[in-house]
């Protein structure tokens, strides 16, 4: 299969009652100061401030000057130097080195499937034929590449989410979009969602494998996620 671009991205979808849960969770846990650095850790920081700070957080810590006046602006504390002290990993609902999830993922990342094709056995994808289909197979374009923080070093050692079901990522990671071997699913069709992490499905804690394939903290791979995807909000 030969990579399109695509003009669309990945979705950062923020789920209102995971964020409301994991706010209180984090707070009740103990600290003053919720991080908001790198735009909430991709989260959005006016969304995230008024959470934690609803859920009875003091202040929040983010990286500039300007921001901090916004958010005082919105009645919120917010400072530009300091520490952190209130679990950013209960907060935005992050896995463990081991994939434990303590409160629900406040982020799910969505690709969406561009197009699918049949493989024969022996078909090779993407750039280098890194993988070569060892069965007929179905593959599946979708939306999301490394210009969107899905990590090349993901090709061949990670999964997406579709209806329910963990689906390989197969291949050199491109610059807009990947391919996924939908195996023996029922041919979704184009438009179906394709979840990277997050979300109460097997993907939930992906991102433990991420860091642990990439070397990357979960930190740093959701930062650059979220803030290269386009944000919407969901139940």
């Amino acid at each position: 299969m030969c990579e399109k671009t695509s003009s669309s991205r990945p979705r950062a979808m923020i789920s209102r009652s995971a964020l409301a849960a994991s706010a209180s969770a984090a707070v009740d846990a103990g600290g003053r100061i919720a991080d908001l650095r790198k735009d909430a850790w991709g989260h959005g920081v006016l969304a995230i401030a008024h959470a934690v700070t609803g859920a009875g957080a003091a202040a929040v810590l983010v990286d500039y000057a300007e921001e901090a006046e916004m958010l005082r602006l919105e009645g919120i504390e917010a400072v530009t130097e300091g520490v952190a002290d209130i679990d950013p990993f209960l907060l935005y609902g992050l896995p463990d080195a081991e994939g434990t999830l303590q409160t629900i993922p406040v982020m799910r990342l969505v690709g969406r499937i561009l197009s699918t094709k049949p493989l024969k056995a022996g078909d090779a994808v993407s750039y280098g034929y890194t993988h070569r289909a060892t069965r007929d197979t179905t593959a599946a374009l979708i939306t999301g590449g490394y210009a969107q923080g899905i990590v090349r070093a993901l090709g061949n050692a990670a999964h997406v989410e579709i209806d329910g079901v963990q689906r390989p990522i197969v291949g050199r990671v491109a610059m807009d979009v990947c391919v996924v071997d939908l195996q023996d699913a029922t041919d979704p069709q184009p438009g179906v969602d394709a979840t990277y992490f997050g979300g109460t499905g097997p993907a939930g804690p992906g991102l433990a494998r991420w860091s642990a394939v990439t070397g990357l903290t979960i930190a740093e791979l959701i930062a650059v996620a979220g803030s290269h995807a386009e944000r919407g909000w969901e139940a």
